[in-house]
């Protein structure tokens, strides 16, 4: 997102840069259900309320820096939950209504971040005390990018880059990481995939990871 407000913040009018909703700045961290509004919390399936309430949310704003990290934490008891909780983390991020664009801007109406998370819906999930595999449903990716066509053509309009970074980290050496584009780390327990939105488009197999350790 920081990326987008750099770009952004040159199309912004200055009535809009003056406001003092514009020079907020937050760094805060709190309970993820506890964040979210009564009216969201009432539309929500007992799993994702149990999902939300076990998992904190971390809030780093300042626009005028072009600034904006938003992130969801969670600590999984075995790696049974850990697979169930990565294949409900798209709806749970879903809920998340902190990264809306300003709809009091028209200029912004319709860019919403909020549908390119939505994209982990696209991915199914192994995980195991030795392997992780995260495996592209291509249907699944399609339908997201039908979806999403408008803020994706919005992004490109505005020369926005739509990068994709995901680093993960684990206990053991890797012993197997079959990726080309993955990048094993000096003591191999790290692997960081490096890509972005354009690339996917093309081939979406790129985001495919299958780990043994």
């Amino acid at each position: 997102m920081s990326k987008a407000l750099s770009v952004l913040m040159n199309l912004m009018p200055d009535s809009v840069i003056a406001t003092q909703a514009f020079a907020t700045v937050k760094d805060t961290s709190m309970n993820y259900y506890n964040a979210l509004p009564d009216s969201t919390q009432a539309k929500m399936s007992k799993e994702e309320a149990g999902l939300a309430k076990a998992s904190n949310l971390s809030v780093i704003m300042n626009l005028k820096r072009s600034e904006m990290k938003v992130s969801i934490s969670h600590q999984a008891a075995s790696a049974r939950e850990m697979e169930g909780y990565l294949q409900q983390l798209s709806k749970l991020a879903g809920h998340n209504q902190l990264t809306r664009s300003d709809k009091n801007n028209e200029r912004f109406q319709g860019f919403d971040a909020q549908q390119l998370i939505a994209g982990q819906d696209c991915y199914t999930y192994e995980v195991t005390s030795h392997k992780f595999c995260r495996i592209i449903d291509k249907t699944k990716f399609n339908n997201f990018l039908r979806k999403t066509q408008s803020t994706l053509a919005m992004a490109r309009a505005m020369l926005i880059d739509m990068p994709y970074k995901v680093v993960l980290n684990f206990a053991k050496p890797i012993k197997k990481l079959d990726n080309p584009k993955a990048v094993l780390s000096a003591d191999r327990r790290q692997v960081t995939l490096r890509t972005n939105m354009d690339e996917i488009i093309k081939n979406p197999n790129v985001m495919n990871l299958r780990i043994d350790f």
